[in-house]
């Protein structure tokens, strides 16, 4: 019976489906465990720190709505972006939730839920070295010096779309940012509502030159390979918050209101 299993299974490789048990989904070590560990960075609004140091933004909000509707606690593990994938393939987390969007080289190496979110990306210039600059092309040229998070779907979007251009990498938006008031950059490319928002907030000194994103892209969680049970909760559990309004509000208050930004002083 025995070397009847290991054959039949060898055959199954072989064809391409894989072995007959792949060991317990996360699903069921977060349940014993009582705790979801989840892989996140900071981005606005999508998770940020508040002035008491509290995680708050959409993404955190998602994370700990999923970890009630499992009856478990929700643990944050923030990870530098550029090295979140590996971390998640290494076990230093059951899921990633943050704003990640899928493509196809990333979807390589995970395996995405269905989209919970989409977001495009934008850009925001500073007034005087961006003057009279309204379009991608003026943008699109070896003299004009780009901001941008390394190891981002912006940074895929701005050497796609900007490919003449100059550009600085930053471990994260603030440097990039920090870049742009100082007047080192011309502009920083980053997901939606960002530029809005920094264009809000510093009128005088920054604006939003292009009048809609030039990308649109789906959010998705990221959990590993092979773990079709966790594809397949994830995949509901999504279904479920979009048809009982959760998701929709909860970015209508994140991404198309200013009500949180006192939060952050």
């Amino acid at each position: 019976m025995r070397r009847w299993l290991v054959c039949v299974t060898t055959v199954l490789v072989l064809l391409g489906c894989g072995p007959l048990w792949a060991g317990e989904s996360v699903i069921e070590t977060i349940q014993k465990k009582g705790v979801i560990r989840v892989g996140m960075s900071t981005f606005v609004p999508w998770a940020m720190r508040d002035k008491t140091g509290e995680l708050v933004g959409f993404e955190i909000d998602v994370a700990r709505q999923l970890a009630k509707d499992m009856g478990v606690k929700v643990e944050f593990v923030p990870t530098n972006w550029s090295g979140i994938i590996p971390a998640l393939l290494t076990g230093k987390f059951d899921v990633i939730i943050g704003g990640m969007g899928v493509t196809p080289v990333r979807n390589l190496k995970v395996n995405f839920s269905e989209p919970y979110d989409f977001t495009g990306m934008s850009l925001v210039a500073h007034r005087k070295k961006a003057d009279g600059f309204t379009s991608l092309a003026d943008f699109n040229k070896k003299e004009v010096t780009i901001a941008v998070r390394i190891g981002t779907t912006a940074e895929m979007a701005a050497k796609k779309y900007l490919p003449d251009a100059t550009f600085k990498l930053f471990e994260n938006e603030s440097q990039a940012l920090q870049e742009l008031h100082l007047g080192r950059v011309h502009g920083v490319v980053a997901s939606a509502p960002l530029p809005r928002f920094q264009a809000l907030k510093y009128p005088n000194k920054l604006t939003v030159p292009l009048k809609e994103d030039f990308t649109r892209e789906p959010i998705g969680l990221a959990v590993r390979k092979g773990d079709h049970d966790a594809l397949n909760f994830f995949n509901n559990w999504i279904r479920a918050k979009q048809s009982d309004g959760f998701l929709a509000e909860t970015k209508h208050y994140w991404f198309e209101t200013r009500e949180w930004a006192e939060r952050l002083k």
